[in-house]
């Protein structure tokens, strides 16, 4: 793998790392404010978060050492509110910078697996900034988000509400392959 686009994979493995153990705090902190839906929601995309960190990683399998990860991660956490506009700003960043740059570089260096990791994490991420700003919009109005059933592609990390596709919209796997996150 040509080293860019190596230190690229390792600094998303770095970042979904890190949304991934904020997402899970996020959801912790939501529980403790009475908001089941908006819980679920961070549970769920911190879920789809540790799928494409797994996928960036089985892209390094043929490196042997330490390395350094540079990654965006957004700290100061607080109530949900704070919460989720830290997650707003994290996949914003996500979208608008740092994985298109990625999938360019990918492109560029002819790194396939490289580039489909880079797509189907920007293409999931999309998803993610809708749930989040919908979430936020509705606690600003006094009032939690009602989610329906989220499905995550354990695949590629893919979300979705309602009923799992038959195949996933980005890797094609089948409908097995989504773990669904249901109101409790």
């Amino acid at each position: 793998m040509h080293k860019m686009t190596e230190q690229n994979m390792i600094n998303a493995f770095g970042g979904e790392s890190q949304a991934h153990m904020r997402y899970t705090y996020f959801a912790s902190q939501a529980e403790k404010e009475k908001l089941p839906n908006t819980a679920r929601l961070f549970t769920a995309i911190s879920f789809a978060e540790t799928v494409h960190a797994w996928d960036h990683y089985r892209e390094l399998k043929h490196l042997n050492g330490g390395f350094v990860a540079n990654s965006m991660a957004a700290f100061g956490p607080g109530d949900t509110l704070k919460n989720l506009g830290l997650a707003i700003d994290g996949e914003s960043f996500e979208i608008e910078e740092m994985y298109p740059t990625y999938i360019e570089t990918a492109k560029f260096q002819n790194e396939k697996g490289a580039q489909r990791s880079f797509e189907w994490s920007y293409n999931t991420e999309k998803e993610h900034l809708k749930f989040y700003t919908r979430a936020l919009e509705a606690l600003k109005a006094g009032t939690e988000a009602v989610f329906g059933p989220i499905q995550v592609c354990s695949v590629c990390g893919y979300t979705i509400e309602g009923d799992a596709p038959d195949l996933c919209p980005l890797c094609k796997a089948s409908k097995d392959k989504f773990i669904s996150f249901n109101s409790k």
